[in-house]
């Protein structure tokens, strides 16, 4: 049986189709380079930025993963969307680089950013969860208004993509409101959970649930995989998110098992959204595939269970992304 008859989707509106509308241009290539977005409370922001272009690609090494891209080539398109991504806990800007790629050659600016204080190389604010908003928000600031494709931009035409960490931070930017005291249910119920677990190795900021929670009514459509922390929200806390929603879940998820998570936003979002399940899909299966096999206790982010074809997914999650992305964002409306 093939992938696309494998993955489970549960559509809670009219069925979507899965062909795309009129969209942007599509470009030959995708084109990429490397900024540092200025913050006045910090060191610059690492972001990378993936943008629709006709030259010639190259490889191009990340850590783990690598991409094809034409570093530094000039941009082609004009009003063109923009899509903002949150990486998860101990990430960086480059773990959906194969999705910002897909993007970016169907002509959308993608601009994906190193989390300050939750990455690879810091865990001083791993949760500290009410920067990661306020984060995101600061950047579709930036590349509106002063980074080098700011001119190319349809400021009406903006999403956002998370996974895991990031994935929660995409619902509270686009109107979220969790309340973090339920983590003390939540962790006295399910002490070996990874977020649990993560809270317990470090330790909350003091004012963690008086958080004031940094909204975006920029974003207009949202793309969220695997949301750390979906129960915290509830049903009152999801009204506020009114853009389109595709909501993913893997159905193996050792890192966020349960219903607690992408469920429980799928069970408390009250109108309609996509909701995609994958069989056989563990957490990490929705970064992008590796090249190479990280060293030490990161191995397991390259892992899939035996019989689960990352690639092969990647391929369906990707067209679905930018099928969605492209739908809410670049197709006209009726």
């Amino acid at each position: 049986m093939s992938l696309q008859a494998l993955l489970a989707v549960v559509v809670s509106t009219a069925a979507a189709s899965t062909m795309f509308l009129a969209s942007p241009a599509r470009a030959s290539n995708a084109g990429f380079m490397l900024l540092r977005e200025p913050r006045p409370d910090g060191p610059p922001v690492e972001v990378g930025v993936w943008y629709p272009t006709d030259a010639a690609p190259a490889r191009m090494v990340l850590g783990s993963w690598s991409q094809t891209v034409a570093a530094g080539a000039p941009a082609v398109g004009e009003h063109l969307p923009l899509i903002v991504m949150s990486h998860g806990n101990g990430g960086f800007f480059g773990g959906h680089a194969d999705t910002a790629q897909a993007l970016a050659e169907h002509g959308f600016i993608v601009a994906a950013l190193t989390h300050p204080g939750d990455n690879y190389k810091d865990q001083s604010r791993a949760t500290a969860m009410a920067d990661r908003p306020a984060a995101l928000s600061a950047l579709i600031g930036w590349m509106l208004d002063a980074s080098p494709l700011k001119a190319r931009i349809d400021p009406d035409k903006v999403g956002a993509f998370g996974f895991s960490s990031g994935g929660f931070t995409v619902l509270a930017a686009a109107g979220g409101e969790p309340r973090l005291e339920r983590m003390r249910a939540h962790c006295k119920a399910h002490p070996d959970n990874y977020d649990c677990k993560l809270t317990a190795d470090h330790a909350p900021p003091t004012n963690i649930f008086d958080a004031a929670w940094v909204h975006d009514p920029r974003i207009k459509a949202v793309v969220s995989a695997a949301p750390a922390l979906g129960f915290a929200f509830g049903k009152d806390g999801l009204k506020g998110i009114t853009a389109p929603l595709q909501l993913w879940k893997a159905a193996d998820d050792q890192i966020l098992p349960g219903d607690e998570y992408a469920e429980a936003v799928h069970r408390d979002l009250s109108r309609p959204h996509e909701y995609h399940v994958v069989p056989g899909a563990g957490h990490f299966d929705f970064l992008t595939p590796c090249d190479t096999t990280p060293p030490g206790a990161t191995q397991p982010i390259c892992q899939s269970a035996p019989g689960f074809d990352r690639r092969a997914f990647h391929q369906d999650f990707n067209a679905q992304v930018t099928r969605f992305f492209t739908e809410q964002l670049a197709a006209p409306k009726r």
